[in-house]
């Protein structure tokens, strides 16, 4: 690898890390939402419930952009190649993206995350029915199952909820527990990642734990049959509000 593809790969890691970082926030604060509008079902509160839909449905807008821009960034040193003239990257970036939306399925209202916080909604008082529009036999996927690949981590035999200290490859997505995952990538010639089937090679700088993770991690938890309701739930009444006024 070339000092410039070097010195662009750990330019596109950190240009990633924050995008990464912004995307975390957003998802947290989509969470938090959703637990609001099932507060406000509760309650009687439908108006409030359809001024949380639209800005949720924004929210995820905005999210599958910085989604889209992190993963094009991350592919830009892939790409990247070298010449005698400038090189335009952001017609290379936007090139990317193109290519990441072209290939992505979830847009709107049939997103995972919108469909999380309809779903959310509708169990308050219709658990165990279908939405509207939808059959029994559906299978429905949220974003947290498509998210977290493995609910037990390999190692340990333990729930990914109840891990003290989950990280997760980049590569494969699998998580583990870290203390017995950084032990089992030393001590195994090769590090073959423990989940059967997958042919992934563990490396101690590619089991990380990511902006997300923890997040997901948290929705799981929440979405268990016996999850509490969530608590600390960041104040976003004022923007309803707002609206009414």
């Amino acid at each position: 690898m070339s000092s410039v593809t070097t010195k662009l790969s750990n330019a596109a890691s950190v240009a990633s890390s924050d995008a990464q970082a912004l995307v975390a926030e957003m998802r947290k604060a989509i969470g938090s939402m959703r637990s609001l509008a099932v507060d406000f079902e509760k309650d009687g509160k439908s108006d409030k419930v359809k001024k949380l839909e639209e800005m949720v449905l924004e929210m995820v807008a905005s999210y599958e952009d910085c989604m889209a821009l992190t993963q094009a960034i991350k592919e830009v040193p892939g790409v990247y190649q070298p010449s005698d003239q400038p090189t335009d990257f952001k017609t290379l970036i936007e090139s990317e993206i193109n290519k990441i939306n072209g290939a992505s399925s979830a847009s709107g209202q049939n997103h995972p995350l919108f469909r999380q916080f309809r779903e959310s909604v509708w169990n308050v008082h219709h658990a165990g029915q279908p939405m509207p529009g939808e059959e029994q036999e559906d299978v429905i996927m949220t974003s947290t199952q498509m998210s977290i690949l493995n609910v037990t981590c390999p190692l340990t035999g333990k729930p990914v909820i109840e891990l003290a200290d989950p990280v997760r490859c980049v590569e494969c997505r699998h998580i583990y527990e870290k203390g017995p995952v950084m032990h089992y990538i030393k001590s195994k010639k090769p590090p073959q990642c423990p989940i059967a089937g997958c042919p992934r090679v563990l490396q101690v700088g590619k089991v990380v734990c990511d902006p997300l993770l923890l997040i997901e991690i948290d929705e799981l938890r929440s979405s268990e049959p016996a999850a509490q309701n969530a608590t600390n739930i960041e104040d976003v009444t004022d923007l309803i509000d707002e609206d009414e006024e």
